[in-house]
């Protein structure tokens, strides 16, 4: 009897590996590592009344030198992985006292050591960097760089403070940056 248990499990196991559904059937020792790719992620908050909506991709520390290795200092980069950022605006608003139309807008960056450069840029639709042109930025001001806890994967927060008042922040590996947005009255 406990032969025929065990050759039902066993029979039962391959049988069940060997079904046209197998795509939907992974093992825990053949599933992907989701942390060798980069993931779509969003981020959004409403402040006040203004929706503010982030798309990007999440690239993976993965044990890699991330800043001055795989994200370069002083070049423009896409702050995540592939396309181009993209802050949404529902309404129009103000960073560092520039009145920002709303609508949609590709978000760079150039890492430094000690000072980034931020930058929204009009055409929200791009591969990487390879087709920024500096012309098309609208906005571009300086922000210091803080320190983190390791933050693996690299996650993008919308923060609302109160009254029409909040900030974006980027977080990867040990660094974090972070601006105020504030609603246009």
């Amino acid at each position: 009897m406990k032969r025929i248990i065990v050759y039902t499990i066993i029979s039962w196991t391959f049988w069940s590996c060997d079904r046209d559904d197998h795509q939907k059937h992974e093992h825990p020792s053949t599933q992907t590592d989701t942390t060798k790719k980069s993931v779509k992620k969003t981020a959004m908050a409403n402040i006040g009344r203004n929706h503010v909506h982030i798309e990007y991709t999440a690239p993976a520390v993965r044990n890699r030198i991330v800043w001055g290795g795989l994200v370069p200092f002083g070049e423009v980069w896409v702050t995540g992985a592939h396309q181009a950022t993209s802050f949404t605006f529902s309404e129009d608003v103000v960073i560092q006292e520039k009145t920002i139309k709303k609508g949609k807008y590709a978000f760079f960056t150039i890492p430094d050591k000690n000072e980034w450069t931020i930058i929204l840029n009009t055409r929200w639709k791009q591969h990487l960097a390879d087709e920024y042109n500096q012309k098309e930025d609208i906005i571009r001001f300086k922000v210091k760089p803080l320190e983190n806890i390791h933050t693996e994967r690299l996650i993008y927060q919308v923060v609302d403070e109160a009254d029409g008042k909040g900030y974006v922040e980027m977080a990867w590996e040990k660094i974090k940056i972070k601006f105020p947005i504030q609603n246009r009255n």
